[in-house]
């Protein structure tokens, strides 16, 4: 490289896939592709993306088919056949793999129709047409159900079959069209516009139970070009804007059509669909039994516990019955005298051993009382004898008396002069004579 010039500019390899999934998802060509060929060996991982190879005899060209996607469809690849992929090129940069990420697959051969029918399919998903939100409910059990299909077919046959084992007391009322051919979209749509002018009728005529509440279309299976009638778009509208639910039973279980996306309830056959819209009349009999059963038996619980509740009643009753409540007090009042005589046996039996006791100890009773009264006599007596007379004779002391009466001499006045008298000392009595006082 001469000096001054400018090297080459080196990119990373992510810079360089950048690079490249630019350029690619700048191709208006490669944002909507149909490519054919035939399917190589087919990957579903953990998570439910399928990952599989379309080839012819001069390349292949890796796919990925997202699981949301792959569910909705009814076709799934095999290893071996030929299809038709609809998608887009894009560069998954992390391996640097180009892939064609499949939001559509179809059998081989089917040509212009399927294009065709994945077109129209967006174009109408993009208008909300056939979005989950819209979908109404089945009602539960439908007195009256309009079939929209051919008279002539064994499809009719088959529906009433199925309605009349599973849910005779339904109604079913035919809308007969064509479902095949030049026009049979038309008579489709006419069948539908004839079906809802009989139940603004029945309305007007204040006769709306007698309206349908839900309805079936149904054809029998046949090629994508026999069940094109319910691609149309008409077909579509008169669908969604159908009063009440509607039931599309069309073709086998791997038919897809666009009025299966546009309709409330798809089944996989006319038969599914006749069985979707009324219950099994065997089942309701047998939850009819298990709610009888039930019924009994709560039946049962509730009378068990009401004649419990009315014999504990009873007893309380029986109980604030006047004879009762004598016998009660008849049978107290025997408690009582029973007690009474008891607690007067036990107060005699201990009286009769608190006398035994005491006659056992009553001589020794007796024996401490007389000599605490010897003792207490001997004391007053020896008391009286430091009292009395004698005991003061003994002292010195003496008792003049008068001999003429005998009284005691307590004042010289009491004695005069010449008073004979009598004087007692401890040792006896001697005569004496009052003296003259000085």
């Amino acid at each position: 490289m001469p000096p001054g010039a400018i090297g080459p500019r080196i990119l990373a390899v992510s810079e360089a896939a950048k690079v490249v999934a630019s350029l690619l998802r700048a191709d208006e060509r490669l944002r909507d592709l149909w490519v054919e060929g035939e399917v190589g060996r087919v990957t579903i991982s953990t998570a439910g993306h399928a990952y599989f190879a379309l080839k012819d005899d001069k390349a292949q060209l890796g796919c990925v088919w997202f699981r949301d996607d792959r569910l909705r469809s009814a076709f799934q690849p095999q290893t071996g056949l030929r299809v038709v992929a609809h998608g887009r090129v894009d560069l998954y940069e992390p391996q640097g793999a180009l892939q064609l990420y499949v939001e559509s697959l179809q059998p081989s051969g089917l040509g212009d129709l399927a294009i065709r029918f994945e077109q129209l399919k967006a174009r109408l998903a993009a208008e909300g047409l056939f979005d989950a939100a819209r979908k109404r409910p089945l009602p539960i059990r439908p007195p009256v159900i309009a079939v929209i299909t051919s008279p002539t077919g064994a499809v009719w046959k088959d529906i009433c079959q199925v309605l009349a084992r599973r849910w005779p007391l339904a109604r079913v009322l035919l809308v007969a069209c064509q479902v095949q051919g030049e026009g049979s979209a038309a008579s489709i749509v006419a069948a539908f516009r004839r079906l809802e002018r009989h139940m603004g009728e029945l309305r007007d005529a204040d006769r709306p139970g007698d309206a349908p509440v839900v309805t079936i279309l149904a054809r029998g299976g046949g090629s994508m070009e026999d069940l094109w009638s319910f691609n149309d778009e008409a077909v579509v509208r008169a669908i969604v804007g159908h009063p009440v639910p509607v039931i599309c039973g069309v073709g086998h279980e791997v038919d897809v059509t666009l009025a299966d996306f546009a309709a409330d309830v798809r089944a996989p056959t006319p038969s599914a669909a006749a069985e979707l819209a009324v219950p099994d009349r065997a089942e309701l009999s047998a939850s009819l039994a298990l709610g009888a059963e039930r019924m009994r038996g709560a039946a049962a619980l509730a009378l068990d516990t009401a004649t419990g509740k009315v014999a504990a009643e009873r007893r309380l009753l029986d109980q604030l019955h006047p004879a009762a409540r004598l016998a009660a007090s008849r049978e107290r009042a025997g408690e009582l005298l029973d007690r009474a005589t008891r607690a007067a046996r036990l107060r005699l039996a201990e009286g009769r051993r608190r006398e035994e006791r005491l006659a056992e100890r009553l001589p020794l009773l007796i024996a401490r009382r007389t000599s605490l009264a010897a003792s207490q006599l001997a004391a007053a007596a020896a008391a009286l004898g430091a009292l009395g007379p004698g005991a003061t004779l003994e002292r010195g002391y003496a008792i003049v008396r008068r001999t003429s009466d005998g009284a005691v001499v307590r004042a010289p006045d009491e004695a005069r002069s010449g008073t004979a008298l009598a004087i007692r000392v401890s040792g006896g009595e001697f005569p004496a004579t009052a003296g003259d006082r000085a």
